[in-house]
């Protein structure tokens, strides 16, 4: 049985999906005005996990996750790459297709559907359409905008009450709205290079697209709605107001939220200029190796990114590919078809129970790392574990060259010279210093 923690109820709830054995799971995408960053990395590699956990326990599930092609930032983006603000969907398609690079490289399970903004247009402007009919959303001057007090439990998901949001939310203040709270569903444009609709020509607000792709693509009420704790406040907790307020109900049954990849203790942000892309991680380490260490940190809890802490599970990574590779060959056993006879594995059970229990990874691989003496089959469970619902492809990493410059070679006859003579302080001033340029100095023993 799947447990899973419930950022709507603030507790840790056994997953039980509307229709039995199917799972509707919606995840917010990106917005693709730059290349994708560690941040997205987590939150996608914490999804692609359930999907594939749920997959493999029989569950048929439907994942949609959505790229925002349209939006003030992609607009930006176009007027500096190309000076044409109308060239958006361009610098959308170039970005969504390094993205999707980027998430094979992680070995990521595409998505079942992922819908655009810009396809999706008719099912938005019918979706504020029946809000203005209900009364929760109203015109000014061609901009539609949502009646968040009219919504009676709005606050629920990110527990905050309308007092405290009034004080210190974050909301767009303008003179058109009746409230500082309530928020944009359709933006006037007097360009009519956007798009035609009853209040005039314009785009969308960001939050009414997801409610409105969600219910095109997986119905009236979902499952699991997932996406990075910064999505939990305004935007989940807009659609749910929009969705609920609409369609009635619950609109999503488990709402699941990635913490934080931080860096120096701090939130990272395009903001703060303290990000760093996936590819260019990549170009120091194997994606294996940049999976492999969002897998070491439990999904709620932050991830404080350093070079040091990939340096590290790299070395791990190593160690476990070959632990778990070398009997392989021995096995006689077909991986793509050992699903019903592992069941009973009492190695793969304890594996599982781990990831069944709010995937908790950090478990499993403490079992994988603690469980030295196995026997073949258990070695082969371990390594189908490993593929199938980590989604580590276990090939052995290439070494890596070192290319040594003429300073660094100098540093090291200096250093051995210094062992030569027995100067031991000099010897492990040099060593530091070496260590500190990025090169672990490792002496042999003298036979």
């Amino acid at each position: 049985m799947l447990t899973v923690t419930n950022s709507l109820t603030r507790k840790k709830e056994q997953f039980t999906p509307i229709t039995p054995k199917k799972v509707n799971l919606y995840v917010c995408g990106i917005t693709p005005y730059d290349y994708a960053h560690i941040g997205h990395g987590r939150c996608y590699v914490t999804f692609d996990l359930l999907y594939s956990y749920l997959r493999l326990h029989g569950y048929d599930v439907r994942y949609c996750r959505n790229f925002t092609d349209i939006d003030d930032k992609l607009i930006q983006k176009a007027e500096k790459e190309y000076g044409d603000k109308h060239r958006y969907t361009e610098v959308a398609q170039k970005y969504i297709d390094a993205f999707h690079e980027d998430m094979e490289s992680l070995l990521c399970l595409k998505p079942d559907v992922e819908p655009r903004v810009t396809e999706s247009m008719p099912s938005i402007i019918s979706f504020i359409e029946g809000l203005i009919e209900k009364g929760y959303a109203y015109v000014v001057d061609g901009d539609v905008y949502y009646r968040v007090r009219k919504f009676a439990e709005y606050g629920k998901l990110s527990n905050r009450s309308l007092d405290d949001l009034e004080v210190g939310a974050r909301v767009e203040r303008n003179d058109k709205k009746e409230d500082p709270l309530d928020f944009a569903l359709w933006k006037h444009e007097t360009d009519k290079n956007f798009w035609k609709s009853p209040w005039g020509h314009g785009r969308p607000g960001w939050h009414i697209e997801c409610s409105a792709m969600a219910r095109d693509h997986l119905g009236d009420h979902i499952d699991i709605h997932g996406g990075g704790m910064d999505l939990l406040f305004p935007h989940h907790e807009n659609e749910i107001a929009q969705s609920e307020a609409l369609l009635g109900g619950t609109f999503s049954q488990i709402w699941m939220h990635n913490a934080f990849v931080r860096i120096n203790q701090e939130k990272m942000s395009k903001s703060l200029d303290n990000f760093f892309t996936l590819r260019d991680v990549f170009k120091k380490y194997n994606p294996m190796v940049v999976r492999f260490y969002y897998l070491q940190h439990h999904y709620r809890s932050p991830l404080d990114f350093s070079f040091e802490g990939l340096d590290s599970a790299e070395k791990a990574y190593r160690k476990l590919c070959k632990q778990y590779v070398a009997h392989d060959a021995d096995s006689g056993i077909n991986l793509d078809t050992y699903l019903e006879q592992i069941q009973s594995n009492v190695f793969f059970k304890s594996l599982v129970s781990f990831v069944a229990d709010d995937l908790n990874t950090v478990g499993s691989l403490g079992v994988l790392f603690e469980n030295r003496s196995l026997d073949t089959e258990s070695v082969a469970a371990g390594r189908f574990f490993m593929q199938y619902v980590l989604g580590l492809s276990l090939e052995p990493l290439p070494e890596k060259t070192v290319e040594i410059t003429s300073e660094i070679q100098f540093l090291l006859d200096e250093r051995e010279a210094a062992r030569i003579a027995k100067n031991w302080a000099l010897a492990d001033a040099l060593r530091d210093q070496l260590t500190a340029l990025g090169f672990e100095v490792q002496d042999k023993k003298k036979s």
